[in-house]
C-alpha cells in the first residue's frame, strides 16, 4: 500500500495527474527517499481516484437500484392491474357467456312459442275456413230449398211472384254473407229474376177470364137445329110482311107464298148429327161443353199446357159441329177460343235453369 508500481501509475491516470506537470526524466540527483515519497503521493492519488470511482459507482448502483426498485414497483402495480383487469375481463366474459346462454335459451323459447303460435294460427285459419264453408253450405241449402218451394208454387198457381220473392231474398242473403265463392250464384239469380220480370204478364189471368166468359155464354149459343132463330135475331122462315097499301091480289099472292115456304124448307146439311140433335140432348151438349171448359181452366191453373190445348181443341170442334156458325155469339165464342189457344201456345212453364245449375255448383263446393 505504501509503494505503487509504475504500471498502476500508467494504467489508471487521473485528470489531476494528466494535468500535473510530469517531468520528462528523473533527475539523476534524486534519492530513493524522494522517490518513495513521490511514489506514496502517486499511490495516494490513485487510491483517491479509485475511491472516487468506487463512490461514483456506488452512487450509480444506488441510483440504478432505486430505479430498478421503482420499475419493480411499477411492474408490480401493472401486473396487479393486469391481474385485476384479467379477473374483471374473466368475470365479464363469464357474465357475457351466461347472458349469451340465457339469450340463446330465450331465443329457443321464443322460437318454440312462435312455432306454437304459427301452428295455432294455421289451425285457427282452417277452423275459420271450415266454419265459413259450413256456413256457406247451410246458406246454399237454405236458398235452394226456398227457391225450389217457390218454383213449385209458381208452377201450381201460375204466378211468378213467390219465385221472384224467393230469388230476391236469396240475393239479399248472399250480399250479406259477402262470400266471393257465391258471386256466380248471385249473378245467376239476378239474371233469372230479370228474365221472369220481363216475361211475366197477365196471360193466365186473361185466359181464365176468357174461359169464364165462355162458360157463361154457352147457354146462349144457338144450335144448328134451332132454325127458327138465326144469328140476325129474326126468323128467316117467317112470311114476308104484307104492305097495308098493297092491292088485294098481291096480298093473296104473298099469303100463299108464305104458306108454301113454311111447308117446304130446302137447305144443305153439313152435320147430320147436329140437325138430328134432340132438344133434351142440347142441354147435355151444353153441360158437356161447360165441363170441357172447366177442365181447360183447371189444366191452365195447374200449368198443364198440353191438356189445356187438347180441351180447347175439343171445345172448338164441338162449337163448329153443333152450333150455328152464322150466329154472332157463336162467332164471338170462336174468336175467344182462338185467342185462348194463342195465349196457351205463348205461355211457357216457369224455368230457372241458371239458378239451379249455380246452386248445384255451389253445393258441390266448386
Amino acid at each position: 500500500m505504501s509503494a505503487a508500481s509504475p504500471s498502476d501509475d500508467f494504467s489508471s491516470p487521473s485528470p489531476t495527474a494528466a494535468t500535473a506537470p510530469v517531468p520528462a526524466t528523473l533527475a539523476p540527483h534524486q534519492t530513493p527517499a524522494a522517490q518513495a515519497a513521490g511514489a506514496l503521493i502517486l499511490s495516494r492519488i490513485a487510491f483517491g481516484l479509485v475511491a472516487l470511482v468506487a463512490l461514483a459507482a456506488l452512487l450509480m448502483a444506488i441510483a440504478l437500484w432505486q430505479k430498478v426498485g421503482g420499475m419493480k414497483e411499477q411492474l408490480a402495480r401493472q401486473s396487479a392491474d393486469a391481474i385485476a383487469q384479467s379477473m374483471e375481463a374473466r368475470t365479464l366474459a363469464r357474465q357475457a357467456s351466461d347472458t349469451v346462454r340465457e339469450a340463446s335459451a330465450r331465443v329457443a323459447l321464443v322460437e318454440t312459442r312462435v312455432a306454437e303460435v304459427a301452428l295455432q294460427r294455421s289451425q285457427l285459419e282452417e277452423l275459420i275456413q271450415s266454419l265459413s264453408r259450413s256456413r256457406d253450405e247451410n246458406l246454399v241449402v237454405d236458398i235452394e230449398s226456398a227457391v225450389r218451394l217457390a218454383l213449385q208454387q209458381a208452377q201450381v198457381t201460375g204466378s211468378v211472384e213467390p219465385l221472384l220473392a224467393a230469388l230476391k231474398a236469396g240475393d239479399v242473403r248472399i250480399a250479406r254473407a259477402a262470400q266471393p265463392r257465391l258471386t256466380p250464384l248471385q249473378r245467376s239469380m239476378q239474371r233469372d229474376a230479370d228474365r221472369l220480370r220481363s216475361t211475366a204478364s197477365t196471360d193466365s189471368a186473361e185466359a181464365l177470364q176468357k174461359l169464364d166468359e165462355l162458360m157463361r155464354g154457352v147457354d146462349d149459343l144457338p144450335t144448328l137445329n134451332a132454325v127458327a132463330v138465326r144469328g140476325t135475331g129474326t126468323n128467316a122462315w117467317q112470311p114476308e110482311p104484307i104492305p097495308a097499301d098493297a092491292p088485294w091480289w098481291r096480298r093473296v099472292l104473298l099469303t100463299v107464298r108464305g104458306e108454301a115456304r113454311s111447308l117446304v124448307r130446302v137447305g144443305r146439311i153439313q152435320s147430320p148429327e147436329a140437325i138430328l140433335l134432340a132438344p133434351e140432348q142440347s142441354y147435355f151438349l151444353r153441360e158437356n161443353l161447360k165441363l170441357k171448359l172447366l177442365n181447360a181452366r183447371l189444366s191452365l191453373l195447374s200449368r198443364q199446357m198440353e191438356t189445356t190445348r187438347g180441351e180447347l181443341s175439343q171445345v172448338t170442334a164441338s162449337l163448329n159441329r153443333y152450333f150455328d156458325p152464322a150466329s154472332r155469339r157463336t162467332q164471338a165464342a170462336a174468336t175467344q177460343l182462338q185467342q185462348l189457344q194463342a195465349l196457351v201456345k205463348t205461355s211457357e212453364p216457369v224455368r230457372i235453369d241458371d239458378t239451379l245449375a249455380a246452386l248445384a255448383t255451389a253445393a258441390a263446393g266448386r
